[in-house]
């Protein structure tokens, strides 16, 4: 067995996959015997915990990317990895309605501001934000969420308004920048085991 196949078998035991699932894109770097899968490995264990973030809220930001990207096995690792973290079902709900509200928003918004016209601007939305209202999570943590996906999503005019909602509550810029390098991280990582 080479060292790549040892560092995938690691990277699958960690997030609960049998040893032998394989995508095409995981193949390939095997069979390659690619550097970067040692980096992969880092750079999704490096999603588990924060300086900034609890282990609950870095849970919970895996599960809404894993969600929105509709990748199952890390949605399914977040999710138990969330309960392990004494997430609540509530919680976990939340996150993945974040990601799906998050993904009608930064289409919507994005089409307004690609177009730049007035009159788009004047209609109304007519999209329900009613999670938005009272977050189980608290407002911090969900817009810190909404930022997380909408720059997943590429929706620049999403991640300014969240990015300066939060600094309005008071986040720090280190907590901003941990939830994007999570959300980063976890798109890296599903876009080889899916």
């Amino acid at each position: 067995m080479n060292e790549s196949t040892e560092v995938i078998q690691e990277i699958l035991e960690s997030i609960g996959l049998d040893k032998n699932y394989r995508t095409a894109s995981l193949s390939l770097l095997e069979t390659g015997e690619s550097r970067y899968l040692r980096d992969l490995k880092l750079n999704f264990t490096s999603t588990l915990t924060s300086a900034h973030l609890t282990n609950k809220e870095c849970a919970l930001l895996g599960l809404a990317t894993a969600a929105n990207n509709n990748n199952i096995p890390l949605t399914n690792f977040f999710t138990k990895y969330a309960k392990d973290s004494e997430a609540t079902d509530a919680e976990i709900g939340e996150a993945v309605g974040c990601a799906s509200l998050l993904a009608s928003n930064n289409v919507f918004y994005r089409f307004r501001h690609f177009t730049q016209k007035e009159k788009y601007t004047q209609i109304p939305a007519r999209i329900r934000m009613q999670l938005m209202m009272k977050p189980v999570t608290g407002k911090e943590f969900f817009e810190l969420a909404s930022l997380a996906v909408s720059a997943v999503n590429g929706c620049e005019m999403c991640v300014n308004a969240h990015e300066d909602s939060l600094i309005k509550l008071g986040t720090t810029e280190e907590r901003i920048f941990d939830a994007v390098r999570i959300a980063s991280l976890i798109t890296a990582t599903g876009k080889v085991i899916f």
